[in-house]
């Protein structure tokens, strides 16, 4: 008897179906399309990059061609070659102001046939730089760790490695995690009332947690042992910690600074575990404190403004005061760097402390430049449902006013490329936003209940939300379309991160159990 064929599967029967419409897409344009006249701008600076628009044919006007034309205009060979992403704005039949979207595959088809772009005018398209290498989105769940016999509320990844992560949970302890083999390392127990925040110093050196115990304490994350004495001063909980960036720390002596529900922020010396400086100065619970890398101190609170002191002395430089309701979170441009110091998606470490902090500055300044001066920008989060973008170095007046979440927004972050910013609201969606001027860029839908945490890949081409509706979901950024849907914890989902060699996600939440993903 002939052996006969399995019918195809799945994923066949769809890779097949996606061939055909590929070619379907190329034979569509015709002869007689035209050129486009493109003018192509720097999406980080806004300035036109050659000398003037340049004639494309619209058959050729595909992103990937459009790469290798910036590139040869920019006279980079094979070795500088910069991978770019697209976007144009189109303009809507419903409202005036153009949507910003990414340059599609076929312009014929999407725009030029149905009327939104015009061969005759010139087109100017955005041309953002991508980061060289390339995280693959997660897609399926490697381990669930069990352990902690409470609800999991924060998770964050070592700057070195995606192999540790620690969690903090409302069984009073915070875990480390060893996140290629899927088991538990050390339980660091002393707290005695919930995990609220968990920090990793930049140099991988030590775990900061804060607790509703109103305590800090600083761990060994090689023994799991506590060092030193609780860091105690605080008269409530503490809700957020930030360690002093790696390239403006006295080396040997690194500092923390932990924000608390009793209107204060205290910057502790972690080796003699004093308090050095208090902020004072806020009315209501501290919500989020950010150490930024030009020497500021970021805060937000429940008074409905952001701080920004001077880490040298504890003075007050700015006080920002624009939202009407209770500032939830902050987050800096500069986050990503400053979180992962000298550890870079090469995984080569320095061996001198001189090399380290050098290329911890080096990381910091590339990312921070602007045209040539050092930018660090500010989002902030509101319960007010809109958040406002600063440039705190530049004075107190906002950049923009961020608009169109329909409830308060719980979480923002930018993306490691400083390019775009990212926030999670309680209206089940997750907004996009362009970093530079506070644009609205597009919605992501899908989850069904409120969104908590969101983190960008170190790559900025996919993010990963987390929500009350028990999934993760991940989305790509050049498309804003879901990538891949992770369902999976039994309930909701707190604490999402994405670890900074953009090999694994890990989450945890209510159903107490740490879930590592990867792909």
């Amino acid at each position: 008897m002939a052996t006969i064929l399995p019918p195809p599967s799945k994923r066949q029967r769809t890779e097949a179906a996606e061939r055909s419409r590929a070619q379907q897409d190329v034979e569509e344009v015709p002869s007689d399309a035209g050129s486009l006249r493109l003018q192509f701008f720097d999406e980080t600076t806004g300035i036109p990059i050659g000398q003037g628009p340049v004639l494309v044919p619209v058959a050729d006007a595909t992103p990937k061609n459009l790469e290798l034309l910036l590139n040869t205009l920019q006279g980079h060979d094979s070795s500088e070659y910069i991978p770019y992403r697209f976007t144009l704005p189109v303009p809507t039949k419903t409202s005036s102001d153009p949507i910003t979207t990414a340059f599609p595959t076929n312009v014929w088809k999407a725009l030029i046939n149905p009327g939104l772009i015009s061969t005759e005018e010139v087109q100017n398209i955005s041309a953002a730089p991508q980061a060289v290498f390339r995280v693959q989105a997660v897609s399926r769940c490697a381990s669930t760790i069990p352990g902690h016999g409470e609800a999991i509320l924060a998770t964050q990844f070592s700057p070195k490695s995606s192999s540790r992560m620690v969690s903090g949970s409302g069984d009073n302890t915070a875990r480390v995690w060893d996140c290629d083999t899927g088991t538990p390392v050390h339980t660091l127990k002393g707290h005695t009332s919930w995990v609220l925040a968990v920090s990793w110093s930049p140099d991988d050196s030590r775990i900061a947690t804060g607790s509703m115990d109103n305590t800090v304490r600083m761990w060994d994350p090689k023994t799991g042992k506590q060092l030193g004495n609780p860091m105690k001063g605080h008269t409530k909980w503490v809700t957020s910690l930030a360690w002093e960036p790696y390239h403006i720390q006295k080396p040997g002596e690194p500092r923390l600074a932990s924000a608390s529900k009793d209107a204060t922020v205290r910057i502790w010396s972690t080796n003699q575990q004093t308090i050095e400086i208090v902020l004072s100065g806020h009315k209501g619970s501290v919500s989020c404190v950010k150490w930024g890398g030009v020497g500021l101190i970021y805060t937000g609170s429940h008074d409905k403004t952001v701080k920004v002191w001077n880490a040298k002395d504890g003075t007050l430089a700015h006080s920002l005061n624009a939202h009407a309701h209770w500032v939830n979170h902050l987050a800096l441009s500069t986050d990503f760097v400053i979180r992962t110091a000298f550890h870079d998606h090469t995984g080569k470490i320095p061996e001198s402390e001189e090399e380290k902090v050098e290329k911890a500055r080096e990381r910091f300044l590339k990312a921070a430049k602007i045209q040539g001066e050092v930018v660090e920008r500010l989002v902030s989060a509101s319960d007010d449902f809109t958040m406002y973008l600063w440039e705190p170095s530049k004075g107190t007046k906002p950049v923009a006013r961020m608009m169109g979440h329909q409830k308060q927004v719980n979480h923002v972050t930018f993306s490691p490329d400083c390019l775009l910013v990212a926030s999670s609201s309680f209206d089940n969606h997750t907004k996009i936003w362009n970093a530079r001027d506070g644009k609205f860029i597009n919605t992501l839908r899908g989850h069904v209940a409120p969104v908590y945490q969101c983190a960008f890949s170190p790559d900025s081409r996919l993010l990963v939300t987390g929500s009350k509706d028990t999934t993760l979901k991940v989305w790509d950024m050049r498309t804003h379309k879901l990538s891949v849907d992770l369902p999976g914890h039994k309930d909701e989902v707190y604490a999402v991160d994405w670890s900074p060699d953009g090999q694994k996600v890990g989450s945890g939440g209510k159903d107490k159990a740490v879930r590592i993903w990867r792909h």
